[in-house]
């Protein structure tokens, strides 16, 4: 059975610099997935067109739009980088100028060229569930979050809120403070012996 090996973590994507290359629907969806998880990512778009959706969005979120075709200097103090125009050529030389760079890099459907995948993402307040497949099935993903937003429930972002507040109270060290939580959660997890 193959294994899925990546390491999943949360970027703090206001503090970074992304710029996706690509101005058409995939583009667009790319856009309102990272906007709809991180409403202050710092992104520019470089492209010879938008859509005027994806302008209107551009707008609301302070997103750099630059009417131009794909150059390496846009690279430029990029920490992340998304290709998704319709020229695969184009999205390879984003991927092989990325890789020159040390850039993390995404090539849309095309899982060989990525550093990362964008997966599936749930939201409740404070909790966060991201779902990957391995680059494999997308619709998977899709069901998965789907099926984590309707079995989270609304008020999980209380529980987190008072279990925080109460961490603060907690005396000791580390391993004493794990071990307090522990005991205080294990009623959330109804294991069956």
């Amino acid at each position: 059975m193959e294994r899925n090996e990546l390491y999943p973590v949360f970027l703090k994507v206001s503090n970074l610099n992304v710029l996706i290359v690509g101005g058409g629907n995939v583009g667009l969806e790319k856009l309102t997935f990272l906007l709809k998880s991180s409403p202050n990512a710092q992104v520019q778009m470089v492209a010879p067109e938008f859509l005027p959706a994806t302008l209107e969005l551009a707008e609301k979120h302070d997103v750099d739009i630059t009417r131009e075709a794909y150059s390496e200097n846009f690279l430029e103090g990029k920490h992340i980088v998304v290709a998704c125009t319709d020229k695969p050529e184009v999205n390879e030389q984003v991927y092989q100028d990325c890789r020159k760079r040390s850039i993390l890099v995404n090539v849309a459907d095309n899982p060989p060229f990525c550093d990362f995948y964008m997966g599936g993402i749930v939201t409740k307040g404070n909790v966060k569930v991201a779902i990957s497949t391995n680059g494999k099935s997308p619709t998977t993903a899709k069901r998965l979050r789907q099926f984590f937003e309707d079995v989270l429930p609304e008020n999980i972002d209380d529980l987190v809120n008072n279990l925080n507040e109460y961490r603060k109270t907690l005396k000791g060290d580390f391993e004493q403070k794990v071990e307090a939580l522990n005991e205080f959660t294990k009623g959330l997890v109804n294991k069956k012996d």
